[in-house]
């Protein structure tokens, strides 16, 4: 592999460098069938149809969706999330998410409290990032219609037990919504033997794929309300959104260019392996993790050693602000990651780090044994 003038320590944002083949798909693109998808029957337009249809069929294999018009492409994670909760959760609703939730769920909810007079309980996280599932219990309401929590927290990377909560909220007629910005492509994700009825997902991070990318799969059981109205180029004559899948959900012109570069990057991570992504990021935090405790004044967030964890570890230096830090780390050492808050005010108080946040070093499926040794060595330095 070749060498690269920065260190990008920053996946959980977004992944760099993207996979092979994703640049080569969007030019193709550019330079050829950039006709609107759906818009006319020109050799033009069906290609570019069939462009969009092959990603959404990568898409489906991945999560093992059945049916690959029941994933809604969006421009993101935060799209994705706003377009099921708002779509699906009614006044006096009563929704139950998590405290390590990020603001796309967070400020959603919110919205709807002070707009809707919906109700919303955060559920307890411990600082490793584990759930009480009998507390989870004890939260249902006969007005619970929503249980929406991240797979993984973007700030301790613990992975919730999916399948453990969509029981609990399916034994109680309760619909599952689940945030995978920090899972998809990077961990297994099974719709079905999981209890997922919505999947938010990002194209940019572990999927590989350019930003403005994203969608959300939605059950066949539930109808949402559109987050956008206007043209599907279906059903044109009639003035209400049309039902049929997926264009009830697509409104305007689709980003094909971006569509076409993810569809490469889904081909390639199925290639190399979910399990094998998974497996070489978990090595690499564990590696970031015991050389990290051997510093002194070094404290460490989310699961232990020897845990199950997406890619990332998130840290602070005694006596040393984590901004400055992470700007020293960039400014002296050429490493990129990030400081603060990471849009997760939830997580850093179950944390116990709202005073001023944390470090974050995410790594992704380029990441080198030597980059880690490099970052090993540049925060020993700074904290002595």
């Amino acid at each position: 592999m070749e060498k690269r003038d920065v260190i990008y320590l920053d996946h959980a944002a977004t992944s760099w460098p993207k996979a092979p083949g994703v640049a080569d798909a969007m030019v193709k693109i550019l330079n050829g069938p950039s006709a609107s998808a759906g818009r006319g029957n020109h050799g033009m337009a069906l290609q570019a149809g069939r462009t969009m249809f092959t990603t959404r069929t990568r898409l489906a294999k991945l999560f093992q969706i059945s049916n690959p018009n029941d994933i809604a492409f969006t421009s993101n994670t935060t799209e994705a999330l706003n377009l099921a909760i708002k779509g699906y959760v009614k006044p006096g609703d009563h929704v139950i998410a998590t405290m390590v939730e990020h603001n796309s769920v967070r400020r959603p909810l919110e919205f709807l409290k002070r707009t809707n007079g919906i109700s919303v309980d955060y559920l307890p996280i411990s600082e490793q990032g584990d759930i009480n599932l009998e507390e989870l219990e004890k939260t249902f309401r006969p007005q619970t219609k929503l249980v929406v929590c991240s797979h993984s927290s973007n700030l301790l990377g613990s992975i919730l037990p999916i399948a453990e909560i969509s029981k609990l909220a399916h034994d109680h007629g309760v619909v599952v919504l689940l945030d995978a910005a920090q899972t998809a492509g990077i961990y297994p994700i099974d719709v079905g033997s999981m209890g997922i009825d919505m999947l938010a997902f990002p194209g940019h991070k572990g999927l590989l794929g350019p930003q403005g990318t994203g969608g959300l799969y939605i059950s066949p059981k539930l109808d949402l309300e559109p987050l956008l109205h206007g043209g599907t180029g279906s059903q044109s004559e009639e003035p209400e959104q049309p039902l049929v899948r997926p264009d009830r959900y697509e409104a305007g012109t689709s980003n094909t260019v971006g569509v076409a570069g993810l569809g490469a990057a889904v081909k390639y991570v199925m290639e190399q392996g979910v399990e094998r992504i998974y497996e070489h990021e978990w090595n690499l935090t564990q590696t970031i993790m015991r050389e990290l405790k051997g510093i002194p004044g070094i404290s460490l967030l989310g699961p232990n050693i020897g845990q199950p964890r997406t890619g990332l570890v998130s840290f602070n230096a005694q006596g040393h602000d984590a901004a400055e830090m992470a700007f020293n780390l960039d400014r002296d050492f050429g490493i990129a990651v990030r400081a603060g808050y990471h849009c997760t005010p939830l997580g850093h108080k179950t944390a116990g780090t709202s005073s001023g946040g944390a470090v974050r070093a995410s790594v992704g499926h380029t990441t080198t044994e030597e980059e880690i040794e490099a970052l090993i060595t540049a925060v020993r330095l700074i904290v002595k």
